[in-house]
């Protein structure tokens, strides 16, 4: 590798931590779910149980624990949930660039695999989901050092010791997503293409069948190191609820929910929008590349295919079940990118591939300075009652100013590239947006859509003495919670929850409030002020109370309706 790549790799590199890192420690976990991994591992540390996660009183069995000891080794590492909740995803997406660029070298060249990287850190769903703390950007870099490790065996072997080791990682993905063995389908065109002889294919020999087994011991044994000692705790101590987590996420959240999805279902094309529109701007290369891609099928060319058939059947598993989620197939990306790799340089100087990207840009570059436009000068309509439900005050108008910034420049930048600078007003253009959402979204954002204000403004209307209940509550109010609080169950419907609550309260009513959401559930509650409720704010679009027993004397046992 010449000084010259070096240098482009390393200003990559360097460009891509700035957009990924942006906002890092500037925000607190949001919902759906960022709040509820991160009370998952925020219980662990607390507790110590590191083998069966709890949300709140209750068991969590919707996923493996890796992430959440990941997230919990994160804590460890900062002292801070607020400065390491980001930090898991932030190091998976760097790795799985680093990863997909070291592969296309190997394969290719430098300038190959500079552009795989790139492609995959362009992608809209890549930035967009590593820059958030969900499991995903950590399962594709598993998967994607499990694709790695088999085709420096596959394509660059014989290398054994990283045969042994994409297995390996392809059952921590396991640990940490149930189709982390996704990586392993890879090896059903690889026994096509070597059957036939295909060109790429690595010389492994004969009489090797050891250590070919060697790889199932590897995947099994990284699946051990948690499943082991889950099996050995949960038949051992008798506890309903462990057998009841075992049950779950042995079978219902994996081959139950694959099967038999019971929500996010979607038609079979559903990932092909996906690909399309998530994946822009690199999806505006695959015209160009279906050529290259039948040439290479023609050529017998393994380095091009194997990644290209994993990727599709990747879609297939997932277009196969009816459950669907956009994230689902982000572990295909990579190695799409990495089939695409040789013939993006030239793809990239084509002018017709140059309209789109100029295109792509100019169009969503117009649309953000119009939506900033309109939210900065629009004191009634949409733009006002958008912001009146989410509970915003005037500092909305920074999102308005980033948008209009941000749109306004980069179709300047448009104007002034013209063709022959197309990729770089593109990359211009990726980057304003990405820091905006870090530097400004998030802590503009981060009052409603967490609830750490609403919680601290509970604690002061409350008093520190006073312990808070928790009634049809979110991850994020017992995450963010400030003094004593008791809850009474999260999977319980919100009328039971009450009427434990009520019980509760009235034991101790002068040193007890509820913590409730105004919500049609929770019908029976009296909300007037005259009852002593007491308005805390609004957070993630829900309005929050704390309730004395006055306001609660209309639910008696039964009274409440539960949707």
């Amino acid at each position: 590798m010449t000084s010259v790549d070096r240098r482009h790799a390393l200003v990559f590199f360097a460009l891509a931590f700035f957009v990924l890192a942006a906002g890092f420690g500037l925000r607190d976990p949001w919902p759906a779910d960022e709040p509820r991994f991160v009370l998952v591992a925020k219980q662990m540390v607390e507790s110590g149980d590191f083998l069966f996660p709890h949300r709140g009183q209750e068991l969590y069995p919707d996923k493996p624990p890796i992430y959440f000891w990941l997230l919990s080794a994160a804590f460890g590492l900062v002292g801070s949930w607020r400065w390491s909740f980001l930090l898991p995803s932030l190091l998976s997406a760097m790795g799985t660039l680093a990863l997909t660029w070291d592969l296309g070298r190997r394969l290719w060249s430098p300038r190959a695999g500079l552009w795989a990287a790139i492609a995959v850190a362009v992608a809209l769903q890549f930035l967009y989901q590593g820059k958030r703390a969900q499991i995903d950007p950590t399962l594709v870099f598993l998967t994607t050092l499990s694709f790695y490790g088999l085709c420096r065996h596959l394509l660059l072997g014989p290398h054994w010791r990283w045969w042994l080791a994409g297995c390996f990682a392809a059952g921590l993905g396991v640990v940490t997503k149930g189709v982390g063995f996704l990586p392993l389908l890879a090896l059903l065109p690889f026994a096509v293409f070597a059957r036939r002889g295909w060109q790429g294919i690595a010389p492994l020999g004969q009489g090797n069948g050891w250590r070919w087994a060697g790889g199932a011991l590897a995947f099994l044994a990284a699946i051990g190191l948690w499943l082991g000692p889950v099996l050995a705790v949960a038949l051992s101590s008798g506890d309903p609820e462990h057998a009841d987590y075992l049950r779950n996420i042995l079978f219902k959240q994996t081959a139950q929910r694959y099967a038999n999805a019971w929500h996010h279902t979607e038609p079979f094309w559903y990932f092909g929008q996906v690909v399309l529109f998530f994946w822009l701007p690199f999806s505006l290369a695959l015209p160009w590349l279906l050529k290259p891609w039948a040439r290479a099928w023609r050529e017998r060319d393994a380095r091009v295919w194997l990644p290209l058939a994993w990727s599709i059947l990747v879609l297939l598993f997932f277009s196969a079940s009816a459950g669907k989620r956009d994230m689902y197939l982000l572990p295909a990306l990579p190695a799409l990118a990495l089939a695409a790799a040789p013939f993006l340089d030239d793809i990239t100087g084509r002018r017709g591939f140059r309209i789109a990207v100029m295109a792509f840009t100019g169009a969503l570059a117009a649309m953000l300075l119009a939506v900033g436009a309109l939210g900065l000068w629009s004191d009634v309509g949409l733009f006002a009652r958008q912001v009146t439900e989410r509970g915003l005050g005037d500092e909305v108008r920074w999102v308005w100013a980033m948008l209009a910034t941000v749109g306004g420049v980069s179709l300047l930048a448009v104007a002034v590239a013209r063709l022959r600078r197309a990729l770089a007003a593109c990359a211009l253009f990726l980057v304003l947006l990405w820091s905006g959402y870090g530097f400004v979204l998030h802590p503009v954002l981060d009052d409603e859509s967490s609830s750490r204000e609403l919680m601290q403004r509970a604690r002061v209307l409350a008093g520190p003495g006073v312990a808070l209940g928790l009634v049809d509550w979110k991850e994020q109010n017992l995450l963010q919670a400030v003094g004593p609080v008791v809850e009474f169950g999260f999977r319980v419907p919100a009328g039971e929850q009450l009427q434990h609550a009520q019980a509760w309260l009235a034991s101790d009513p002068a040193a007890r409030l509820l913590l409730v959401q105004h919500s049609d559930a929770l019908a029976c509650v009296d909300f007037d002020p005259a009852s002593g409720a007491r308005p805390v704010g609004m957070a993630n679009r829900r309005e929050w109370w704390l309730l004395g027993p006055q306001a609660l004397s209309g639910c008696s046992p039964g009274a409440t309706r539960v949707d």
